[in-house]
């Protein structure tokens, strides 16, 4: 029978992340200020320590992992490679389902290895205190657990409609000395006027952002810390493909798809960058299609502009070239918290522009059908997030029991939804509902974009 879990040992975790910037065709384009001028190393040293900087702007290939992050890392990875192959059974595909599980994380989800790495480096630079966004509170939780292992203070602006839906995992962000609070709140000037504009405002990332910047910009003992988005974050996601690639080579199988969920990018290219190297190397033993899966609620990479737009709802970040619905654009109250950003990653948004990687939009409940097939097959209830990996896999697993392809096929189990049963209930209840975001709409959002050169 073959293995259903591919494990790693301890010394097999990554010494170095990798930099896609490397091998992509054409280089990045940089951030712009509002005088439409890149922006310079000593406005983002405001919020962010040198070393960081130096990341998000490397271009070197492979960026070495300090050893003191790595043995954070020991406390749960490598993660573990797992075949669904009953799942596979209950689809009756031919096709084989793997998938990457990093719910083994003490938070239980993909984030820390992000969090972890950004904590120290703030640490060493001598910064005590960090302001950040979360979403569904998946970064939150891992950037108080990261904070709390190098005596770092963690303050938390947590969407509004996030921190009604999930309240435990408020809960964890404090049991790791965190201070939360439901953004937007009256506590800065962006969620005053955000606020004004709209008293019932559920939040969004945007506002959140905008309101952790704000004060980390304001305070000169405070920096700010991303989940998402930026080169540093994603370049620190990638211990998740690089294992995974060890994994696939002690089964002597590689894969010709690879999902991941995809909000702000972090998740789809910690999952998907490594095996883009292959590619890119001309050493991959197959041609692989990669797939970042968006909620069809929140359109970015399938229905958004490439366009440079503020990271934030209130223009404090710089302008970044991306996939955008506008920097204002306050998407549905769906569960997937993490999923609910307004633009997306630079370096994602540039691989799909150049047709190097694909995009697909998901409904809800399609996405909570899929996660309740995979949990009844395989055991584990996945988060709403990693649902949508879930579905476009299923969907593409249900493609090769039409033509008979024995495809291999991967996504990124991104976390465990042990705090999201509150949505499972409202599915079950049948009180979820679709939401298809209007042409109309989509150009309403649009027309704030700020205009460059």
């Amino acid at each position: 029978m073959d293995s259903l879990r591919i494990n790693l040992e301890a010394d097999d975790i990554p010494t170095h992340w990798y930099n896609v910037v490397a091998d992509m065709p054409n280089p990045p384009a940089p951030p712009l200020g509002p005088d439409g001028q890149p922006v310079s190393a000593e406005r983002m040293l405001a919020i962010f320590p040198g070393n960081i900087l130096e990341q998000e702007m490397s271009a070197e290939r492979w960026i070495p992992i300090p050893e003191p992050v790595r043995e954070i890392y020991r406390l749960w990875r490598p993660s573990p490679l797992c075949r669904a192959l009953r799942l596979e059974q209950a689809l009756g595909t031919p096709a084989k389902i793997y998938y990457k599980y990093e719910g083994v994380s003490p938070t239980g989800s993909h984030k820390p290895n992000s969090a972890v790495p950004q904590a120290w480096f703030n640490a060493q630079a001598g910064v005590k205190r960090l302001t950040t966004e979360t979403g569904a509170g998946q970064w939150g939780s891992s950037l108080a657990f990261a904070g709390q292992m190098f005596g770092i203070d963690v303050r938390v602006y947590m969407v509004k409609v996030s921190y009604d839906q999930k309240p435990f995992r408020r809960s964890m962000m404090q049991t790791w000395g965190a201070e939360v609070f439901s953004s937007p709140t009256d506590m800065t000037q962006a969620g005053r006027d955000a606020l004004a504009k709209d008293p019932d405002s559920p939040g969004s990332l945007g506002i959140a952002i905008s309101e952790a910047v704000e004060e980390a910009a304001g305070r000169a003992d405070t920096n700010y810390a991303l989940g998402s988005v930026l080169n540093h974050v994603l370049l620190h996601q990638t211990v998740i493909g690089l294992e995974a690639k060890k994994q696939f080579a002690k089964v002597g199988d590689y894969p010709d798809m690879i999902f991941a969920p995809c909000g702000g990018g972090s998740n789809f290219a910690g999952c998907a960058f490594p095996f883009l190297a292959d590619q890119a190397a001309a050493s991959a033993p197959k041609k692989t299609r990669f797939v970042a899966v968006e909620p069809a609620s929140c359109p970015t990479l399938t229905r958004g502009h490439y366009a440079y737009d503020f990271g934030d709802a209130s223009g404090y970040t710089p302008l970044m070239l991306m996939y955008t619905l506008g920097h204002d654009f306050v998407p549905p109250g769906i569960h997937a918290g993490g999923l609910r950003y307004h633009g997306d990653s630079p370096l994602v948004s540039q691989l799909l522009k150049e047709g190097l990687i694909e995009a697909v939009a998901v409904q809800q409940l399609s996405t909570f059908s899929a996660g309740v097939m995979f949990a009844q097959a395989e055991g584990i209830i996945p988060a709403p997030e990693s649902n949508h990996a879930i579905r476009a896999c299923i969907d593409e697993a249900l493609r090769c029991k039409e033509t008979g392809e024995a495809k291999t096929l991967f996504f990124n189990l991104s976390g465990h939804g042990h705090f999201d049963m509150a949505a499972y209930d409202q599915y079950f209840a049948g009180k979820l509902q679709d939401g298809e975001f209007p042409d109309a709409d989509v150009q309403a959002a649009l027309a704030s974009l700020p205009k460059v050169g």
